[in-house]
């Protein structure tokens, strides 16, 4: 089962020549989650967290991969994600 979506991903990724964004919040597995995803066959990108809608709208992603970082959420001046990448309609892994 693995094998057949990995497949019909990277037909899709193909075809249509859209990135998968890995978007860095400062963790290690930035650059790690980015080589998996070109091992299945699939463009991915690494963007910085402080991306703007826009940035990642014109880039017309097929999924966006969040990394995580080092900082708790809760924490007063973490990295924070713009909230409209969230409204764009793209399957949003993290």
């Amino acid at each position: 089962m693995r094998f057949s979506l990995q497949r019909q991903v990277k037909r899709i990724s193909e075809s249509t020549n859209r990135p998968v964004l890995v978007v860095d919040f400062g963790a290690q597995y930035a650059q790690l989650i980015a080589r998996r995803v070109r091992e299945a066959g699939v463009y991915s990108e690494i963007v910085h967290h402080n991306v703007s809608a826009a940035e990642v709208q014109a880039k017309n992603p097929l999924a966006i991969i969040l990394s995580g970082g080092p900082s708790s959420v809760y924490e007063p001046g973490s990295p924070q994600l713009d909230k409209g990448i969230l409204e764009l309609g793209v399957p949003v892994l993290g």
